[in-house]
């Protein structure tokens, strides 16, 4: 059995999915892949189980009733991951806005280099960003650093969402108390990790838009995150983290 199991979340992804899936069995690395489909209306649980027979002990689908947020679907892929035994669990998008090749760089910071989390970043090195008008990476760029004034964490893209976990960390954090789910729940989930005392690493990425399909973005999910971090920082000065026993820090 691979170590490594990737989580996809999808809605609306037909244009995509089948592309991405080949794309990530194509590397040298024999990565596992979960796609967890939120009922998508266009067909794509329906691509992906055509798919099954083809990568069969590779591939996984889990279908939900109804778009139920990211945050909700990564809770689910994250359970299941830890009930199947992987050590290290990826989040990524479908869309091709996260390169396939970086995922090994994420690997071997967790599982050579130690790393807790290893997080693919828009922002260590400058601002890597493809395609986006400007007005939305000033927008991107400026929550984050927000998101520092207010946490004080130590991570230059908080709302990152191409990353790896290895599972000692999902295992110390109590995932059935995750509050949020867009955005946000990128951000409470960094930030739980940081104050437990996991070693964190970011590693430089390009991000390129999507191409094909349509963002899932909205002024919602935004307004959460910015007040999100609000509670989470609340809850940091009230000591609703501990640090993790096994921790380095």
């Amino acid at each position: 059995m691979a170590d490594s199991l990737i989580i996809i979340p999808t809605y609306k992804e037909k244009e995509n999915i089948e592309n991405i899936i080949r794309r990530i069995f194509s590397l040298e690395k024999p990565f596992h892949i979960l796609v967890i489909d939120d009922n998508s209306p266009d067909g794509t649980a329906e691509i992906v189980q055509k798919l099954l027979p083809e990568f069969s002990k590779r591939l996984f689908l889990e279908t939900r009733k109804g778009k139920l947020g990211l945050g909700t679907a990564y809770i689910f892929g994250f359970k299941w991951a830890l009930k199947k035994g992987y050590e290290y669990i990826f989040e990524m998008d479908a869309d091709f806005s996260h390169n396939p090749d970086d995922l090994i760089k994420l690997y071997n910071a967790c599982a050579v280099e130690g790393y807790d989390l290893a997080i693919g970043s828009r922002y260590i090195n400058g601002v890597n960003v493809v395609n986006w008008p400007m007005g939305r990476v000033l927008m991107s760029y400026y929550a984050s650093t927000y998101v520092r004034m207010i946490t004080r964490m130590k991570v230059r893209d908080t709302t990152a969402g191409f990353k790896c976990y290895n599972r000692r960390v999902l295992e110390a954090i109590n995932l059935d108390k995750i509050n949020f789910t867009g955005y946000a729940f990128q951000i409470e989930m960094k930030y739980i990790t940081w104050k437990l005392g996991f070693k964190i690493k970011e590693i430089s990425i390009i991000f390129t838009d999507r191409t094909s399909g349509v963002s899932k973005m909205s002024k919602g999910i935004f307004k959460e995150a910015v007040l999100g971090v609000i509670t989470l920082r609340m809850r940091g000065i009230l000591g609703r983290y501990k640090k993790f026993e096994g921790s380095n820090v």
